[in-house]
């Protein structure tokens, strides 16, 4: 889906070939040679911005997507023993990764997880997953999230992003 909003087109007498597109806050910035036809302008933005939705798409999973990877996940992970009712991300958890309701079985993953390698996303996902089978954090809990292959390396790159932002790590566990 194109980007809607104020799109400002910035022609280059030092631009020859490349025609590219980036977000500025709400506005979407095309740099492109200065050689070119208003027609041939036209057709490069609609390209562009093409591209860069597509981009974004890739880098920001919708909530949908989210949905579809953590049932995947608890197929693959936890024997389809976690059903979610929702999985959407949110922007206001600024001390967790994500949380879960077992009682409504929604699950909420931080926006500041966009972003971030998949692997560590779904480690997320199966620790929240794994809350709706065992909802405290016990034995049985860590059997089940350990069946993610990645789980201690995810662990690990979660804690050094906590560090480095100065974000609280309850009992030695990185904030999911």
């Amino acid at each position: 889906m194109p980007p809607t909003g104020e799109i400002e087109v910035r022609r280059s007498s030092r631009r020859r070939r490349t025609v590219t597109a980036r977000r500025d806050g709400d506005k979407t910035v095309v740099m492109m040679p200065a050689g070119l036809s208003d027609d041939e302008e036209q057709e490069w933005i609609a390209t562009v911005l093409e591209r860069l939705a597509r981009r974004e798409a890739r880098r920001h999973p919708s909530d949908a997507a989210l949905f579809d990877r953590a049932r995947e996940l608890a197929l693959r992970y936890l024997d389809g023993r976690a059903a979610p009712a929702s999985v959407r991300w949110v922007g206001n958890q600024r001390s967790r990764w994500g949380s879960c309701t077992p009682e409504d079985r929604t699950i909420r993953l931080s926006a500041q997880l966009r972003g971030m390698p998949g692997w560590v996303v779904d480690y997320v996902l199966v620790h929240e997953l794994t809350h709706l089978i065992e909802p405290g954090h016990g034995p049985a809990f860590w059997k089940l999230v350990n069946r993610y292959p990645r789980t201690e390396r995810a662990r690990g790159y979660l804690e050094g992003v906590a560090a480095t932002a100065g974000l609280p790590l309850a009992d030695g566990e990185p904030a999911t």
